[in-house]
């Protein structure tokens, strides 16, 4: 049975009037759970309005209280933790493991920040001048909004509004139409976990309501997720309405493998890295650029891939569940076939993938492509998707070079075991994420997530300091006091009094 999903607005579910709904679906099935609306302009205005007032009165209640509904909010989204992710797997398709993944990764940044009071001091110097002190102070910046995607229905939320309210603002969240479910549900439990009414909004809909967005002038900050496309128009609108705007794109994560690496952990984090979610996660590893000869390699990597077998949240035994939609699924077997034809060797076909009792899903299994080049589109296209594409260099150099070359820098992995190599890769590399005989190097959330060049459209990055930096401004004072103002004897007591 369907369910008619809410907006949230003035800290409540509200039922809109909209005239224009969209099907939420099962991707494991198919079948329709759920119907998300269109929010009218009108209701969407009235949520933005609530935001302005509310934040007016938040940015003044004290520093440490605005923490203290961060620790609040933690316990709850950890007492329903199990909860959480089972009405994210349902709406994503994802195992019932990475749905608890993704919801433990938000509940981190919301412990950092709780930490808020630390990263949001200003600084001060004594007698900048004779008699003269200056300092700084550190003030939010008013109503802000998140534009998240699909893949990651608890986590990227999480990586915005707490650390944007815990500063003093009020946001607006413009979840993915396609997983509308689990942002309502984290909306709930923050107004449980003490937030006033107002200070955290919910709305539905598609490219109108975030022109909507981008183009109001009380939304001072836009943060966005998703495709390189949409990343572009959201950071060159928001922009142009003069709104500070982080806009994370996407990807082409590359994994060099020096011939010193040890075999068995290079293949294992190889497997889980690039199928893992079905591929569709910004940080997946999508190329395997092995150093020197790939024949050692590619054999017993397609033994171990063809072992990976994707699954409803159900079955125990499934590494992932289907695409998000059939729309992504014919996308990714156009991607396999135009690999076929351009010349690369398809070593593991997943086109064909089927799962007993789910006729239905958008099941794409485990693909991998070896001899590919770089004129091919599986090379050049994020797929997003179980495909993992093999390429040959012939020094470290080269694989440098190769991965410098790629327009995208949102991460990428070495796996060696000469620390001469790694130290030239991390120094050198064009990108923003490195990890070393780590396969995906999503930093923890007191650092940032810091995407390069095509992966990112911005300066300051999500969570971690940069994210307040993000969602506050900088006051600076200069401050002089004379000395014949200096009250003293019984002119000081009065005055006290």
């Amino acid at each position: 049975m369907s369910e008619k999903v809410p907006l949230f607005i003035d800290g409540e579910c509200r039922q809109s009037s909209a005239s224009e709904w969209l099907d939420v679906t099962n991707p494991a099935t198919n079948e329709i759970i759920g119907s998300v609306p269109v929010t009218l302009e009108i209701e969407m205005q009235r949520a933005i309005e609530s935001a302005v007032q509310a934040q007016k009165d938040w940015k003044d209640v004290p520093i440490s209280e605005r923490a203290r509904v961060m620790l609040r909010y933690q316990h709850l989204l950890k007492k329903n933790h199990d909860d959480i992710a089972e009405l994210l797997s349902k709406e994503t398709g994802k195992t019932l493991a990475d749905a608890k993944g993704d919801v433990w990764r938000g509940i981190e940044v919301v412990e950092q920040a709780a930490n808020i009071a630390s990263n949001m001091m200003g600084e001060t110097v004594e007698n900048v001048a004779t008699d003269i002190d200056g300092y700084s102070i550190v003030q939010p910046l008013g109503v802000c909004c998140g534009i998240t995607p699909f893949n990651f229905p608890a986590m990227i939320p999480l990586w915005m509004f707490p650390i944007a309210i815990a500063a003093g603002n009020s946001f607006i969240l413009k979840p993915s139409e396609q997983v509308p479910l689990t942002s309502i549900l984290l909306a709930e439990l923050f107004q449980q976990a003490g937030a006033p009414s107002g200070v955290l909004q919910v709305i539905h809909g598609t490219k109108p309501q975030v022109d909507y967005l981008l183009e109001h002038p009380d939304i001072k900050a836009i943060s966005f997720v998703g495709s390189v496309p949409t990343a572009q128009y959201i950071y060159q609108v928001g922009t142009q309405h003069h709104k500070r705007v982080q806009a994370f794109a996407g990807a082409k994560n590359h994994m060099v493998i020096m011939p010193d690496a040890n075999k068995a952990q290079v293949i294992s984090n190889l497997v889980g890295s690039s199928v893992g979610a079905a591929g569709q996660r910004c940080m997946a590893i999508s190329v395997a650029v092995f150093v020197g000869s790939s024949k050692q390699w590619i054999a017993e990597l397609k033994v171990e891939m063809a072992k990976i077998k994707p699954g409803s949240k159900e079955d125990p035994e499934a590494a992932y569940g289907p695409l998000i939609s059939h729309q992504a699924k014919q996308r990714v077997l156009s991607f396999i076939e135009e690999g076929k034809q351009a010349g690369a060797v398809c070593e593991l076909d997943g086109s064909h993938c089927k799962v007993d009792g789910y006729p239905n899903g958008n099941w794409v299994g485990p693909t991998l492509f070896s001899g590919v080049t770089t004129d091919m589109s599986i090379y050049q296209q994020e797929i997003f998707g179980p495909v993992l594409v093999c390429l040959e260099v012939e020094t470290l150099e080269e694989a440098l070079e190769l991965v410098n070359r790629n327009p995208y820098g949102n991460g990428t992995s070495i796996f060696t075991a000469s620390g001469a190599a790694a130290r030239k890769y991390q120094h050198e590399v064009l990108v923003g994420q490195v990890g070393i005989n780590v396969p995906i190097p999503v930093p923890l959330p007191f650092f940032s997530f810091t995407g390069w060049r095509g992966s990112f459209y911005g300066d300051l990055h999500a969570y971690g300091k940069q994210a307040v930096r993000f969602y506050t401004e900088t006051k600076t004072v200069t401050s002089r006091w004379f000395d014949d103002d200096i009250p003293d004897g019984p002119n000081l007591t009065i005055q006290l009094k």
